[in-house]
């Protein structure tokens, strides 16, 4: 899948979201989407790097103690 790929998922999803509000003004829609994302990529970030924390900060491009913090808020350690 490319980028461009999963762009489009996520305006369709967006758009979707918008739909099923019907009008309701949406409110935090930042950390919402953030949140949303952040869980699954960090998942599946770890179990391709096989749990090496390291690695996976360096392939995010994140500081590994930012990587920690990130996988305790998840819940993910």
């Amino acid at each position: 899948m490319s980028k461009k790929q999963i762009e489009e998922c996520i305006r369709q999803s967006l758009e979707a979201y918008f739909k099923d509000l019907k009008g309701t003004e949406p409110s935090g829609m930042y950390d919402m989407m953030v949140g949303i994302l952040e869980k699954p990529m960090l998942e599946v970030v770890m179990r391709q790097a096989n749990h090496n924390q390291s690695k996976a900060a360096e392939w995010l491009g994140l500081n590994r103690n930012t990587l920690r913090k990130k996988l305790l808020e998840h819940g993910l350690l």
